[in-house]
């Protein structure tokens, strides 16, 4: 059995409050995210994308760590961050947010928290925003504090999510809605619960606010969901990839805009207010994009698990893009990706050649999300 002192990567790499507890439910395999580790293998991915989308599992997430953004100036700050309205954005909401530099690369896709009328949390994937927004505000002349509070996460999802929420919270934990969150304690435990998460399927994110407790916590959780068939998991790759989800690093890079991914929706040029990289980003509305982000049906064999590297694609001879994320769907029987193309190659319906670990494989450009497009499962 692996003992919780095997891993060592020294101190730099920390240990969130659930990592013992992860261990001991049978964690076997770490990454590294945002300077932490995150449990990244149970054992089976696939029986863990089938607990995930049959039942329920629990994620130690706490690798997405928390900005807060405090003071008098904070919500002015908070939307110079992004290209996102903010505008009618109430206290006790999330937003999925993007965070864009000079030039409208993307540095961050994370959910944003607004916990009062001056308290907002950046709930970060993989990239060093601490560091960005503390250096945004040092000649902003807005009066804010930025700094990381001890906050850290776990990911409840799945079908079942609901029901655990209720055996832990009692009804009145079920009117939460879709990307609202709420104050809450469990057996003085200090918590802000969200309708969020990384997994297209029902669910919810548990914020501890004192990670003294993050043993404590995951016991109650997992004690509470047995009976319901509650798991410990790991994000699914599989299962993020069918809901066309971004993992920042592979589908999205600073060099990466909100146009070619396609998330228009995320920018709001014609609002008065400024925010960082504006000009840019009108810019490229008007100018268009060369490549664009696309999902890939990938003819062969099952891929035995993610690609590694990023897969060239070719069409008539000449490479025209790259596979940022590929993954075996069983439920849908198929090899499914994200990539970026150039644009002339974006039309659904085109043939394009995926040079795979085992070698140049045909694929063909179709719709994303591969799998309930409109979120009714999460939604619900």
């Amino acid at each position: 059995m692996m003992h919780r002192d095997d891993f060592g990567f020294g101190t730099q790499i920390r240990k969130s409050p659930y990592f013992d507890a992860t261990v001991r439910w049978g964690a076997r395999g770490f990454s590294v995210y945002n300077h932490m580790y995150i449990p990244r293998d149970f054992g089976d991915p696939e029986q863990n994308f089938w607990n995930l989308v049959n039942d329920a599992i629990l994620c130690d997430v706490a690798v997405e760590r928390q900005v807060e953004i405090t003071g008098p100036d904070a919500a002015k700050f908070t939307q110079m961050l992004t290209p996102r309205d903010l505008s009618n954005m109430a206290v006790g909401q999330c937003k999925y947010v993007l965070i864009t530099n000079a030039y409208g690369g993307i540095l961050n896709d994370p959910i944003l928290l607004r916990l009062g009328e001056n308290h907002f949390w950046l709930s970060l994937a993989d990239s060093d925003i601490l560091l960005w927004a503390q250096g945004v505000a040092v000649h902003s002349g807005m009066d804010v504090t930025i700094s990381e509070p001890d906050v850290s996460p776990l990911q409840l999802q799945g079908p079942k999510s609901g029901a655990v929420m209720r055996a832990l919270f009692g009804d009145a934990i079920m009117d939460l809605r879709y990307y609202w969150l709420r104050e809450v304690a469990l057996d003085g435990i200090p918590l802000i619960v969200s309708r969020t998460g990384w997994s297209s399927e029902l669910g919810y994110e548990l914020y501890l606010r004192d990670g003294s407790r993050g043993d404590e916590l995951w016991e109650k959780i997992m004690e509470a969901g047995a009976p319901l068939g509650l798991k410990p998991g790991h994000t699914s790759t599989i299962r993020r990839i069918e809901g066309g989800m971004l993992s920042y690093h592979a589908d999205a890079d600073i060099n990466t805009n909100p146009y070619e991914l396609g998330l228009d929706r995320l920018v709001n040029l014609d609002m008065e207010a400024e925010f960082i990289g504006k000009f840019a980003l009108q810019r490229i509305r008007v100018n268009g994009v060369s490549r664009k982000q696309v999902g890939l049906r990938i003819d062969g064999p099952p891929l035995k698990g993610p690609n590694t590297r990023f897969w060239p694609i070719n069409h008539g001879g000449e490479c025209v893009g790259k596979v940022t994320s590929a993954v075996y769907s069983p439920r849908l029987a198929q090899n499914i990706a994200l990539a970026m193309v150039s644009a002339e190659h974006a039309e659904l319906g085109t043939g394009l050649e995926v040079f795979t670990h085992s070698g140049p494989t045909d694929a063909t450009v179709v719709e994303r999300p591969f799998y309930d497009p409109r979120k009714k499962l999460a939604v619900a």
